[in-house]
């Protein structure tokens, strides 16, 4: 009897599960893991936050796929805020944290075999991870126009800033891609969860009116609250941009069940009206980052773009297996560059997220060496 090969065959071993030898190698050193590959946060979750969270909990009926009316206004308003957009003729709608949508956006779109996803070549396998789920091609490149004119395009990721190199594209780079797939009928997917974390470059989004020129068709925004807001734990995200699409997302998201419960969306709604607590939050992360970036410069790592974001893409110009070995034997925790494409087999990927006591003893421990 012929048995069709499970869905999971499609896809790779799960990314972090291949760090578990190195993870269990840090974990044995003297002083304890110090964890930056993942990048969870481990700050608290704001107390307005919380109080929102906790006075929506008696949430007995069915919430809305749609969201509520204040949460839909809380997110167009943010958006038009933090990325410039303007409000009429957008279309928002709240996800369960982003990796849900960047997973099953090539499914909510109608993709399938013989259809092409564009990544950048150095990026969040969950890109191409979403493509193999529909038996898509993937095709990484930075430029287009090593594409050609291929009508086979459907969907185009940007990510700025990137993940993991924490890379900035430029708005006249965003709008040359913009044009491109509107012009071939594309969809442009803009993964733009680490916008307000620009250090050395400043972001800009899909949804500004230098990049799509007053029109959101064709173009989509994905942005999360895990960072911003320590909300990883709560799946708290949101994509905005084109409003025929997103009703069309909207509409299977209602059959397949896709919803953000209540009290998360009271929660978020809390979230994005406060500005505060997202800029003590920033600036734990600009201090950490200033202290891991002399840490591990101090050791001799060069430092590769990272202009923004929240990691730091780093190299020494060795396999990034044996980068990942050399520090998790000093107790150190890092994603190997290898995760994210091919492109990424020198590097790694070091995240801001560890607590501040974490941080500090990261020198301490590279100096030792």
């Amino acid at each position: 009897m012929n048995r069709r090969s499970p869905v999971s065959a499609r896809l790779p071993d799960f990314t972090w599960d291949t760090l578990d030898a190195a993870a269990a190698t840090a974990a044995a050193h003297p002083d304890g893991l110090i964890n930056l590959s993942m990048g969870t946060p481990v700050d608290p979750v704001p107390q307005l936050i919380r109080q929102a969270l906790a006075d929506a909990s008696n949430a007995p009926g069915y919430p809305l796929t749609a969201g509520t009316a204040a949460l839909r206004d809380a997110i167009a308003a943010w958006v038009a805020r933090a990325c410039g957009a303007g409000v009429d003729g957008l279309g928002v709608l709240p996800t369960i944290g982003s990796k849900e949508l960047v997973a099953w956006l090539p499914t909510l779109l109608g993709l399938g075999p013989g259809d092409v996803v564009v990544v950048p070549s150095v990026a969040y396998p969950t890109y191409e991870d979403g493509a193999r789920l529909v038996g898509a091609t993937t095709v990484r490149t930075d430029s287009l126009t090593a594409l050609g004119p291929d009508p086979r395009v459907r969907l185009v990721w940007v990510n700025s800033p990137g993940n993991p190199t924490g890379r900035v594209l430029p708005a006249a780079h965003l709008r040359k891609v913009v044009e491109w797939a509107r012009e071939r009928g594309a969809v442009v997917a803009s993964d733009e969860c680490y916008l307000p974390l620009g250090w050395d470059a400043e972001p800009v989004s899909v949804l500004s009116p230098e990049v799509c020129g007053g029109s959101y068709d064709g173009v989509l925004a994905v942005h999360s609250l895990s960072k911003r807001s320590n909300l990883a734990g709560y799946r708290a995200g949101f994509v905005a941009g084109d409003p025929a699409l997103v009703a069309e997302l909207l509409k299977i998201r209602k059959h397949a069940g896709l919803i953000v419960p209540a009290p998360v969306q009271a929660a978020m709604v809390a979230a994005l009206g406060d500005q505060e607590h997202a800029d003590a939050q920033r600036e734990r992360y600009r201090v950490r980052r200033e202290k891991l970036r002399a840490a591990f410069t101090g050791a001799g790592f060069t430092v590769e773009h990272s202009e923004a974001g929240l990691y730091l893409w780093l190299t020494r110009d060795e396999d990034c297996w044996d980068t990942v070995d050399w520090l998790a034997r000093r107790g150190i925790l890092v994603a190997a560059g290898i995760f994210y494409g091919p492109a990424g087999a020198r590097h790694v990927r070091v995240a801001l997220t560890e607590s501040d006591e974490r941080v500090d003893a990261v020198a301490g421990r590279l100096a030792g060496s």
